[in-house]
């Protein structure tokens, strides 16, 4: 029999940068039906898992302190598995990063309680019956439309939106002949397993 799983406790290893406490999170996602079909449904077939938090009515996606021992990847990984009971994999870079107030700090103008967020999107593959924060944290998979309409902070629906971009980009239109543009070389991909 292995042991349980447990969440991380305490604030003694916590990056911090510029008086900001770094936190790390991600967007656990699943996407139902035929993966060979690639149709324009495919935003209808997409689910996202958001978490409750005690005394509130409105969702979360899965997030909490990056630490010294840990990538922002594995910070992110363990979240998900410790707040919300799944394990997946992170495919590519960061969504982006975001600085916010913690719930608890929502009305001061200073920077205590400050944090700064980097998010990633994670496709689950495993979804566990029991997890370290089960009784304080419920789960629930939506449709990626009603996620936007559940999210309690706006820059998680910012962070919803560039994920639900990456997950279906638009489709280029094309140049005309006279014009050309210089891009950016993409940043090298990060993978994940957790």
């Amino acid at each position: 029999m292995s042991s349980p799983l447990l969440a991380r406790q305490g604030r003694h290893l916590q990056r911090y940068e510029n008086q900001l406490r770094l936190v790390a999170g991600c967007i656990p996602y699943k996407i139902n039906g035929n993966s060979s079909n690639q149709s324009g449904d495919l935003m209808n077939r997409v689910e996202v898992l958001m978490i409750s938090s005690p005394g509130r009515h409105d969702l979360i996606f899965p997030k909490g302190g990056w630490e010294k021992d840990e990538t922002a990847c594995e910070a992110a990984c363990r979240e998900a598995l410790e707040e919300a009971g799944v394990r997946g994999i992170i495919k590519g870079v960061e969504l982006g990063h975001w600085v916010f107030r913690s719930k608890s700090r929502q009305g001061t103008c200073s920077l205590e309680g400050a944090c700064k967020g980097y998010m990633f999107a994670l496709e689950v593959t495993e979804e566990l019956d029991y997890w370290p924060e089960q009784s304080i944290h419920g789960r629930m998979w939506v449709a990626l439309p009603q996620a936007f309409q559940l999210c309690r902070y706006e820059w998680m629906r910012e962070a919803l939106c560039l994920f639900r971009n990456r997950l279906l980009p638009l489709p280029e239109l094309p140049e005309p002949s006279n014009f050309s543009m210089v891009m950016p070389a993409p940043a090298e991909p990060a993978i994940a397993l957790c």
